[in-house]
């Protein structure tokens, strides 16, 4: 495994990068354990990638390494990066890729997930899928991440999110707890994330599909493969339809 180190850029975001080093400092060596009871639909995520043998998958917001390690061993005959803006976190999950012996399939780098250089940071510009798991409500200017993801997409290749919904099938007093304690981890729920998901399908003339999990408490959205059916890029696509 190699790690890229974070090239120096007016355009990166060096206050989140310190800020998310001191949320995660400590809390790295305990995140796995605590958060599988809360950040749910990651796996169905991961089953749903559906990697061409030989394919390369990237991770934008990889944190600890978990959802890359579970990956890998699902594909074992692709390719994986992951790009973390936190220095602690890209350790742990170093350390973490080592002990799994998946050093020689994954490569890390530090970067801003809403301006990247993938040429740069891994030797490759384009993947066949790339996947976002519970990054976006952490992330400012987080829909320049869905841009850049798929800017970064190999022809046919497909873009993955799972984050917090809306929690729209829940009882009131559930979402008021969980967006306070949310809150104190700098988590907030992207409202607009399918508006966004389905308007950048249709700009790409890309397929949408789109699934709520566990009465919205997570959202589940994939991006692409462009449909053949579609209209050229510039051309609005009807409203896209149907689940993951």
């Amino acid at each position: 495994m190699s790690t890229t180190e974070l090239p120096a850029s007016p355009e990166f975001k060096a206050n989140h990068a310190e800020l998310m080093d001191g949320v995660y400092r400590w809390q790295r060596h305990i995140y796995d354990l605590t958060r599988k009871y809360y950040l749910l639909g990651r796996d169905q995520l991961i089953s749903g990638l559906d990697v061409p043998a030989g394919g390369s998958v990237l991770e934008l917001g990889c944190g600890t390494g978990r959802n890359i390690i579970l990956a890998a061993r699902r594909y074992p005959d692709a390719r994986f990066f992951g790009l973390d803006i936190s220095a602690e976190m890209l350790e742990t999950a170093g350390k973490a890729i080592d002990r799994k012996g998946l050093s020689s399939r994954v490569t890390l780098a530090r970067g801003d997930a809403t301006d990247f250089d993938a040429g740069a940071l891994f030797g490759t510009e384009r993947f066949d899928r790339v996947f976002v798991s519970y990054s976006l409500s952490m992330i400012p200017g987080w829909e320049k991440t869905v841009s850049a993801a798929l800017a970064a997409l190999a022809p046919n290749g497909s873009l993955h999110i799972v984050d917090f919904g809306q929690q729209e099938g829940l009882p009131g007093w559930f979402r008021t707890l969980l967006r306070g304690w949310l809150r104190k981890f700098h988590v907030s729920p992207r409202e607009s994330l399918r508006e966004v998901l389905e308007s950048e399908s249709r700009r790409t003339g890309a397929t949408f599909r789109f699934r709520t999990l566990y009465r919205g408490y997570a959202w589940l959205g994939v991006v692409g493969p462009r449909n053949p059916t579609s209209p050229s890029m510039g051309e609005v696509a009807p409203k896209a339809r149907g689940g993951v």
